[in-house]
């Protein structure tokens, strides 16, 4: 389950794809077929969910891990390291590791 908290010990992963239109499905498949079939079963995996841009030019993933050394460790796997050479061939992306800061939720009471 994704949590985002200020003060807790996960790494976060934003990955922003670029991606021509046409080939965004291809994408936002093959990132779920490499998720669901490998890197979710690797040790310090926490959680991950994808996002497509409504204009069709970027993929983002969002994905949680216990450690910096967990992520890195997964990248040296070889079936998922596959599913992302598929992925290059499709999109270009810059990847980059945060921490929550902080979080913010509205105070307005939906009717």
């Amino acid at each position: 389950m994704i949590s985002v908290a200020k003060g807790n010990k996960i790494v976060t992963l934003i990955n922003v794809f670029s991606v021509d239109p046409a080939n965004q499905q291809q994408l936002v498949d093959l990132l779920a077929q490499a998720t669901t079939s490998s890197v979710r079963h690797m040790t310090g995996f926490v959680s991950a969910s994808l996002h497509r841009s409504l204009d069709g030019t970027k993929v983002a993933m969002y994905a949680q891990w216990r450690s910096i050394e967990a992520y890195n460790a997964m990248g040296q796997n070889n079936t998922a390291a596959h599913f992302f050479e598929k992925a290059l061939a499709l999109a270009k992306f810059e990847p980059g590791m945060y921490e929550v800061s902080e979080t913010f939720e509205s105070d307005v009471k939906d009717a």
